[in-house]
């Protein structure tokens, strides 16, 4: 999940999984995989910036914590 601004300022955590597609339009609008859109305060260049931060997040604690059971340091697919 993401924290992300509304327009109006109320901040909320978003699904960073169901992101389909973003566009500055001159807002940033964000559509999900449901058909849903979303209006951001933030420009796409930092919801790139998040989205990429969180999946490092996930996959870097995958990989630490397969290291510290012992286990090969590969990547399981």
């Amino acid at each position: 999940m993401i924290r992300l601004s509304r327009i109006n300022g109320a901040k909320f955590y978003l699904n960073a999984e169901l992101i389909e597609q973003i566009e500055s339009s001159p807002d940033t609008v964000i559509t999900l995989y449901t058909g849903k859109t979303v209006m951001v305060a933030e420009s796409v260049h930092e919801v790139l910036h998040r989205i990429m931060n969180y999946k490092r997040r996930i996959h870097t604690h995958r990989i630490v914590k397969k290291k510290s059971n012992g286990a090969s340091a590969g990547l399981k697919l």
